[in-house]
């Protein structure tokens, strides 16, 4: 019988966050601290728009491109946040989700061989979504001494005559890395020399400890060249709605929507409703949960003082990334006894990218309940590790 499977799908890992999450899912009495998730509920107003679309009987099809409400408000919200503006009608592509936004953002953007930088650790779905559009993933190995930023020296080193799109994951996923306006003036500089574009993963942007986020788009020369993707999964505790949006040049996101077209038709209904009321009225919501995070990350850095790792304070997202390496365990190791022993659920490091061994990703999108009774176990493993090792 001929193979039924394409050949890249096959080379193709499975995600190393959810093997973690489902050992956790059939463990009686396991907290886990993997899964980058907001622990809040939906806020209520937000909820009731998505109800009161259903009762209207707005169960229909909208244009592919999104609902026409919704775009101007996420045209309002951007520029009155980011100072970022585009033209709603052709520069903007309403998706399911951010992922589906950096999957055909790819697959517009990308021929064969043609290179993607993408900074490691960060966002499992970069490297499958570039094989999966025939591009060449190129890792550039960000490095703990410089808070997991992208530095311009890092970027001229790793483009070749092949290079075509450089990935840009900030706020960061897994490392809790931002990068300020000073670290993108000069990153984009080396943009504009090589005539590279950009993928902006601003997911988290709101999620953010320092000042306001800056996007790459805002710096001079680089709107017409960057592709922002943002949603609502993370800033407004919508993750199952399944609603993201990317923004850019109209020659890009013109050959986005037709993918989405084919591919998707158009995002969920009720999810769109329910979006144009989070941006209306739920400037609120963001701040009470971003302060609510902030106070938990203080919590977890401080924890993670007290046991003796090394872990640089993350200035975005709500993950930490403590590193390990003195314990003499890999990643994978120690995620894995301390589940089987503690029943506490962390990532390793690995799941992110090669570079990221020696290090945790902890989430902190849990109550501060949950955080101390997990940190505890962690504490009590670390301290039975250094036992052994004496």
């Amino acid at each position: 019988m001929r193979n039924p499977l394409s050949k890249t799908i096959t080379t193709i890992e499975p995600s190393g966050i959810r093997k973690f999450f489902d050992i956790v899912s059939e463990m009686d009495d396991a907290i886990s601290l993997g899964v980058g998730e907001p622990d809040f509920d939906t806020p209520w107003h937000i909820r009731d728009e998505g109800i009161y679309s259903l009762e209207k009987g707005r169960t229909f099809y909208t244009s592919n491109a999104g609902l026409k409400e919704l775009k101007i408000e996420i045209s309002r919200y951007l520029d009155r946040r980011f100072g970022l503006s585009y033209d709603y009608n052709k520069e903007m592509l309403v998706t399911v989700g951010g992922s589906e936004a950096i999957d055909i953002a790819m697959r517009a953007m990308l021929d064969p061989q043609d290179e993607v930088l993408i900074p490691q650790p960060s966002y499992v779905s970069y490297v499958p979504c570039c094989v999966l559009a025939n591009g060449t993933p190129v890792p550039i190995e960000l490095k703990a001494e410089n808070e997991f930023r992208l530095t311009a020296e890092e970027l001229e080193a790793a483009i070749t005559p092949k290079t075509k799109l450089l990935v840009m994951p900030f706020p960061n996923n897994p490392t809790g890395a931002v990068m300020e306006k000073k670290d993108l003036e000069a990153v984009a500089e080396v943009v504009k020399k090589h005539d590279l574009f950009v993928l902006s993963d601003e997911i988290y942007a709101e999620l953010t400890y320092l000042d306001n986020h800056v996007s790459i788009a805002s710096i001079p020369g680089m709107r017409e060249r960057t592709i922002v993707i943002n949603g609502f999964s993370k800033s407004h505790a919508m993750t199952g709605w399944r609603l993201g949006y990317a923004c850019g040049p109209e020659v890009i996101i013109k050959q986005m929507l037709k993918i989405h077209q084919f591919a998707i038709m158009c995002a969920p209904t009720t999810s769109q409703y329910a979006a144009v009321e989070a941006l209306r009225n739920g400037d609120e919501d963001v701040a009470m949960m971003r302060e609510e995070y902030n106070g938990r990350r203080r919590y977890v850095l401080e924890r993670f003082k007290e046991m003796g790792l090394s872990c640089f304070e993350p200035f975005g997202a709500f993950y930490a990334f403590p590193c390990i390496k003195d314990l003499g365990m890999t990643s994978d190791e120690f995620a894995t006894k301390l589940l089987q022993t503690k029943k506490v659920a962390v990532v390793p490091g690995t799941a992110f990218g090669a570079c990221g061994e020696g290090f945790l990703r902890i989430s902190y999108a849990y109550s501060l309940d949950d955080l101390r009774i997990a940190l505890d176990r962690v504490a009590e493993f670390v301290t039975e590790i250094r036992e052994i090792k004496n």
